[in-house]
This record gives structure tokens, C-alpha cells and sequence, in this order.
């Protein structure tokens, strides 16, 4: 059964840091696409950084420069670290697989 658990959200101040985790289950990461992105409730999703089967990685143009993708495979977790950390990056969370995806982690920024 496939399982994508993320984990590491919470409260924190505007230009702070936050790194949320994405443990898989069911399935290998390693060589896997794999995507995170986030939701504010009655919008659409954003994609915001992919993680591809050679190991690179791409952010959506908006978040070069703050978010930045990595992926463990002993692990089978991938990774989203977020910096400098605005009130509008706040969300739902979500790491992706296909069409599968977490229950998501919720990020909220403020002071």
C-alpha cells in the first residue's frame, strides 16, 4: 500500500525556517518523481519544487532562492527546507507521487 506521511510543519515567525519531511511507504523514492506542493483552503494548488529520477531538482520560478527539494533514499523521505519564511507561504503542504499524496502538514507564519 502506498503511504506518503509528511511531517514538520508548525508555527513560525516571518523570515524563519522550517524543513518538512515526506516519509514514503509502499514504493521507493529513490529514482521516483516526486513534487510538493501547497494549498491555501478555497484556492488552487501551487506547485512549488520536483524532485526527478536523476536526482535534480526544480522550484517553481517564485521560490528559487528560498525552497529548496532534497531526497534521502536510505530513508525513502524526501525533503522540502523553506526559508525566510512570508505570511502568504502560509498552507497545507503536500509531497505528491503520481496522483498519490499525503494527508499534508500545515505551515503557518505569523508573529
Amino acid at each position: 500500500e502506498v503511504q506518503l506521511v509528511e511531517s514538520g510543519g508548525g508555527l513560525v515567525q516571518p523570515g524563519g525556517s522550517l524543513r518538512l519531511s515526506c516519509e514514503a511507504s509502499g514504493f521507493s523514492v529513490s529514482r521516483s518523481v516526486m513534487s510538493w506542493f501547497r494549498q491555501v483552503p478555497g484556492e488552487e494548488s501551487d506547485w512549488l519544487c520536483a524532485v526527478y529520477g536523476d536526482d535534480t531538482t526544480n522550484c517553481a520560478p517564485s521560490m528559487k532562492g528560498r525552497f529548496t527539494m532534497s531526497r534521502d533514499n536510505a530513508k525513502n523521505t524526501v525533503y522540502l527546507q523553506m526559508n525566510n519564511l512570508k505570511p502568504e507561504d502560509t498552507a497545507v503542504y503536500y509531497c505528491y507521487w503520481g496522483s498519490f499524496r499525503g494527508q499534508g502538514t500545515q505551515v503557518t507564519v505569523s508573529s
